[in-house]
């Protein structure tokens, strides 16, 4: 079934800006490369928080390879943020970026965030990829820290996409929907659950959103034109996120 069509990216006349911003956990680009750099080009992103980027060998071709084939830049991110990666177009002015790694568990796998200030014309906002730790205790507290990330931000208004690694019901992802906009809740579309990508059953995956965003739609782009399930399944063991959001110009 064929999606209802989405809003443009655009700059309106007030100076607001009509963004899409994709989230997408690509398992180190293991899969079918091809299929998930068509669904990334179906999606026309102007942002992409990218989750399990490749960190290792050769990490930097892989990511430029990625974002040559999407018509995309790279922004952030990659092995120096572990793994979290940021792309966008060319519509973004960049002001600054910066990796941060998060603390690390002896015992676990590092975590850390892709970060950067972007302008959309007038409107500017924060960006922030996120992959949260699979340990309950330690993904809350990851959850306050991106919390804190991104009220030190040099900019009025912010987003945070990533794999949260639990549910809606879980601790970390209630503290961040209390604070934040879950887009799916706010303007439901297309599908809910991300993971996994063959027979998905849960949602772990999310867009947020500070207050003074406007969310106009948000979910899995099953059905978007150009966006094949067959390419959805071989891409990824997750299912992307899509936001189209309006971010206020000051």
């Amino acid at each position: 079934m064929a999606m209802p069509p989405l809003p443009d990216s655009r700059t309106e006349p007030d100076g607001s800006a009509v963004i899409r911003v994709l989230s997408y956990n690509i398992r180190s680009m293991r899969d079918d490369r091809a299929a998930l750099a068509r669904v990334i080009r179906a999606c026309a992103p102007d942002l992409v928080c990218v989750q399990e980027a490749p960190r290792f060998f050769r990490w930097r071709k892989y990511a430029s390879r990625l974002a040559s084939a999407t018509d995309l830049v790279v922004l952030s991110g990659g092995a120096p943020a572990a793994g979290p990666l940021l792309l966008c177009s060319l519509r973004a002015t960049v002001v600054s970026t910066e990796d941060v790694l998060l603390p690390l568990t002896p015992g676990l796998h590092r975590r850390g965030f892709a970060t950067a200030v972007v302008q959309f014309g007038r409107a500017r906002l924060g960006v922030v990829s996120c992959h949260l730790s699979l340990r309950d205790r330690e993904r809350l507290d990851q959850a306050g820290m991106l919390l804190d990330r991104l009220k030190s931000m040099d900019a009025p208004h912010s987003i945070a996409a990533g794999d949260i690694n639990e549910r809606p019901s879980g601790r970390a992802f209630r503290l961040l929907a209390d604070q934040l906009q879950d887009g799916w809740s706010v303007a439901p579309w297309g599908g809910e659950h991300t993971h996994d990508a063959r027979t998905p059953r849960q949602r772990i995956d999310a867009v947020f959103v500070t207050p003074g965003i406007e969310v106009l739609t948000c979910g899995v782009p099953t059905g978007l034109p150009g966006v094949r399930e067959s390419d959805l399944r071989r891409a990824s063991d997750h299912l992307p996120v899509l936001a189209t959001v309006r971010v206020p110009a000051p």
